[in-house]
């Protein structure tokens, strides 16, 4: 039996299907009108181009004079924030305790950078600045200007707490971080809470496997879990800003040279590390 199949150039009415004799099938297949046609993705020609769908977001490019003035808001509050849990628990003969402090300071972390993340990375931090810079996160361009809004930051905000609550205590003991045990020690143990802290802000800022929401959320618990482990004995800096602004506030320097070289240091062998896993 031969099979034979023809293509019309136009449609043909009728049945799509014929018996031409006993031994010939002819299978007549219509003509598609253009608009029916599926030609492969890239080889489409007079389509319309569709605008992305509306839960895609532009990626939107932020002046760095935004990025610098958000760093130092961010900067500011989170200090602010810090600094009046330190005040009031200690005015309120120790109401809040270490862990009343310690989740201040984590709950400031989580909502600044949630607010300021998409704005300027929600470093408030020299230490997340210079790691983030080291590894290419951020260009060697913003860093002096990430870091000097965050310094001017905290120095703003140490002045205002000093005038808002007064000193009816010795503020610098209350609120500048001094070490309460030996220098090396101190210095090992900001090394390595701020090691921690950003492996856990590499880890989720940087990682596209990673879950992006949660960066600001582990941030603050890094950030709570530290300052529990460290509060009592070194302050649980973390962040040279946070311990230069109530420094120059209050005239404490005290061995102020185990914040401003431990925490950078272990933001970069915290980074570093997570670098070499992924």
């Amino acid at each position: 039996m031969d099979v034979s199949v023809s293509i019309p150039a136009a449609a043909v009415a009728g049945s799509p299907m014929e018996i031409m004799s006993d031994d010939k099938i002819a299978i007549i297949i219509p003509q598609r009108s253009p608009s029916n046609k599926i030609l492969p993705l890239g080889f489409q020609q007079n389509e319309p181009s569709h605008p992305p769908p509306s839960g895609f977001a532009k990626r939107v490019v932020v002046p760095l004079l935004k990025k610098v003035v958000a760093e130092m808001l961010g900067t500011f509050l989170l200090v602010f924030t810090v600094m009046s849990a330190l005040i009031m628990n200690e005015q309120n003969g120790g109401a809040l305790g270490l862990l009343g402090v310690a989740l201040a300071a984590g709950l400031a972390m989580v909502v600044i950078v949630s607010s300021l993340a998409h704005v300027s990375g929600g470093h408030i931090n020299p230490a997340v600045t210079t790691a983030m810079a080291a590894f290419g996160h951020l260009p060697l361009s913003h860093f002096a200007p990430y870091v000097a809004a965050q310094l001017l930051g905290s120095t703003a905000a140490s002045f205002a707490a000093k005038a808002l609550y007064g000193d009816p205590i010795n503020l610098g003991a209350t609120v500048a971080t001094v070490p309460k045990v030996g220098a090396m020690e101190a210095f090992l143990i900001e090394f390595i809470t701020t090691f921690t802290f950003l492996f856990v802000v590499t880890s989720l800022d940087t990682d596209p496997k990673a879950v992006k929401e949660l960066v600001a959320v582990g941030a603050g618990a890094a950030v709570m879990m530290s300052a529990l482990v460290s509060g009592k004995s070194t302050g649980a800096s973390m962040n040279p800003a946070r311990t230069l602004g109530p420094a120059i506030a209050t005239g404490t320097y005290t061995n102020i040279w185990v914040y401003m070289v431990g925490p950078p240091l272990g933001a970069i062998a915290g980074s570093g590390a997570y670098h070499a896993l992924k």
